[in-house]
């Protein structure tokens, strides 16, 4: 038998990239939240994949990105502090014509490291086989990049190729975690950022940026199936809260609503879910703030 593998994956790249869906796909799950919004990965968060031949221990990271505020420079930190000291690196781009500033930014940083690299080029689907092979044939020339594999985190596609690609590139080591362990985040982690995504995919312009969600209380009901989970969500502005809440409370009831179905699956329970949002006028600035909302060690 083939000695077994281990190792710890980071996966980077720019914003809204796909690399918390191509993470939901390898891990089979939607353990990380998903929008079309930059910047929705906040926290560098790990998925361990267990099989009989390799366990693999994604770190999710948020996309790498000029900051704008304190929480953008706790985000890039988080980003680039996982790429130090990991086993393997994913680098996640879109099929393009050109390599732009952004990741240009992030191979010269990889080059630096030292540690094997595999691009992923994601979103193969949007484009014709001639302009993908152009758009692949780019980075060719950097010769620190172990592999190039095409995918669509989306549909699926590649996804079994890379990940026999990832368990190639790993060294014999041992199982770090139990078999039954996917996410290393808590429930209330995972539920807050279940309301978050849909706050996030409802909510439009700025005010998705300056959201923030607190799950204050899980507790099951005696001899019942079902959880009551209190939240807050908190944003940045007063105009913020009216948006959030929406005319006679119909936008909160709908994230609530969309929330609470998503919540139901993950927990495998009926869930009675109360939502309320509350201003922490530019929590994003604040260290204090961004310490109590979870964003600072």
């Amino acid at each position: 038998m083939a000695e077994y593998k281990s190792g710890f994956i980071s996966v980077v790249g720019r914003p809204n990239v796909g690399k918390s869906t191509l993470l939901n796909h390898i891990m089979g799950e939607k353990l990380l939240i998903t929008s079309d919004k930059p910047q929705t990965t906040r926290n560098a968060i790990r998925c361990i994949y267990t099989d009989d031949q390799a366990q693999m221990i994604f770190i999710d990271t948020p996309g790498m990105h000029r900051p704008k505020n304190k929480l953008g420079d706790y985000m890039q930190k988080a980003a680039e502090n996982t790429v130090s000291d990991v086993d393997l690196v994913l680098y996640l781009v879109e099929p393009e014509t050109k390599i732009g500033p952004g990741d240009q930014f992030i191979l010269d940083k990889l080059k630096e490291l030292g540690t094997p690299v595999i691009l992923v080029m994601n979103k193969i689907d949007r484009l014709p086989k001639a302009e993908l092979l152009g758009a692949i044939k780019l980075y060719e020339d950097y010769d620190f990049l172990t592999a190039i594999i095409p995918v669509s985190a989306l549909k699926g596609d590649g996804v079994d190729v890379l990940v026999k690609e990832i368990k190639n590139s790993l060294q014999p080591g041992p199982q770090f975690f139990p078999d039954d362990m996917i996410i290393d985040q808590s429930e209330r982690f995972i539920v807050a950022e279940l309301i978050r995504e849909k706050a996030l995919n409802l909510l439009k312009d700025e005010v998705p940026h300056g959201v923030a969600v607190e799950v204050t209380s899980m507790k099951p009901r005696k001899n019942k199936d079902l959880i009551d989970i209190e939240a807050t969500i908190f944003c940045e502005r007063k105009t913020h809260k009216g948006i959030i809440i929406g005319k006679g409370g119909s936008m909160l009831t709908k994230i609530g609503s969309q929330s609470r179905r998503n919540i139901e699956f993950f927990l495998k329970t009926q869930v009675n879910l109360q939502l309320w949002v509350k201003v922490r006028a530019d929590w994003r600035e604040k260290n204090f703030d961004l310490k109590d909302l979870g964003y600072f060690e």
